[in-house]
């Protein structure tokens, strides 16, 4: 690790505590020279790093830049070596993820930006993601099994995204299927998850899971087209500490991924289920009833001439 990250990783460890640019240098084995230049180019990228006379330099408790160090502290002890990759600014942190899996990257390696210039959803859409604002991060997944089950490992990452939060904001969020999280009537979370498979035997080669979470409002709201539906997370919290937990607990679930244990907690946190919606599909609205979910995370619903179907990702969208 650089001397920058090894100091960032100090300071970040011991928000709004006090370390001496001597004490920093014998730490690390460095000089105090090495560390002023460090704090100096922290600063540059916007850590909020006060120097104290007679004490030292103190990393702002109110800190919440994203940052490598600052996310693998609040990795548990099986994920805390995991590759992760820290952009203040991307085009795509799936992109990104996609050229480090054709290079041969290990499961479980981590792309995060701060800022994202092309970020994308579901069907094409664009998703929009502002600097320091949100999360946007990408995890490369190693399966074992055909595209068939794409969308249950977006199923699996939506219940892990609303335990994330549940456990570090003590929020309750709930999903619309099949990869959209909410808080109240407002959505501050979508998924989108990409499978480059092998086209002889059908078998994924990898997955890349990109998920972005509305952390806090932007400056100047969000765009029109988006401002009745998008909403944040309603409480302070530590962004670094939310990208980790999100990350502990998606690697978590798909380490058993197929027993499906998850799938019973996902129909609890439906916001769709028991209810009547609008299957828009190439254009055209169906009424139908939400019934269940099977146990590969598909939709079951009813229309109104009795017929049944089960709807899998990117077939649809929903309405109320």
């Amino acid at each position: 690790m650089s001397v920058k990250g090894e100091v960032l990783k100090a300071l970040e460890q011991n928000k709004g505590q006090s370390f001496s640019g001597e004490s920093l240098a014998l730490t690390l084995g460095v000089s105090r020279a090495a560390v002023w230049k460090a704090i100096t180019a922290l600063r540059k990228e916007g850590y909020p790093i006060e120097a104290i006379t007679n004490k030292g330099y103190m990393l702002l408790e109110e800190s919440d830049l994203l940052s490598e160090q600052g996310v693998r502290m609040h990795l548990r002890p099986n994920n805390s070596s995991m590759p992760l990759y820290v952009h203040s600014i991307i085009d795509s942190t799936n992109q990104g993820a996609k050229l480090l899996a054709l290079q041969g990257a290990e499961h479980g390696t981590v792309v995060l930006a701060n800022e994202q210039t092309k970020g994308r959803g579901r069907l094409g859409r664009d998703f929009y993601s502002p600097a320091s604002t949100g999360i946007y991060l990408s995890i490369i997944l190693k399966p074992n099994f055909d595209s068939s089950k794409s969308v249950l490992v977006t199923t699996a990452a939506s219940v892990a995204v609303v335990r994330a939060i549940k456990k570090v904001c003590q929020c309750d969020a709930v999903i619309k299927w099949v990869n959209d999280v909410y808080i109240g009537e407002k959505k501050i979370c979508g998924i989108l998850t990409e499978a480059v498979s092998n086209f002889e035997n059908g078998e994924i080669e990898y997955l890349v899971l990109g998920i972005g979470v509305n952390c806090q409002l932007p400056a100047n709201g969000f765009p029109e087209e988006i401002k009745e539906k998008a909403g944040v997370i309603p409480v302070p919290f530590s962004r670094n500490m939310l990208a980790a937990e999100i990350i502990n607990q998606v690697l978590e679930i798909y380490a058993e991924l197929e027993s499906r244990n998850f799938i019973q907690e996902y129909k609890q946190k439906s916001m769709v289920l028991g209810k009547n919606i609008q299957v828009i599909r190439k254009g055209v609205s169906l009424e139908a009833f939400a019934r269940d979910i099977d146990e590969d995370g598909g939709l079951l619903v009813e229309f109104p001439d009795g017929t049944k179907e089960v709807l899998n990702t990117g077939e649809i969208s929903i309405r109320f």
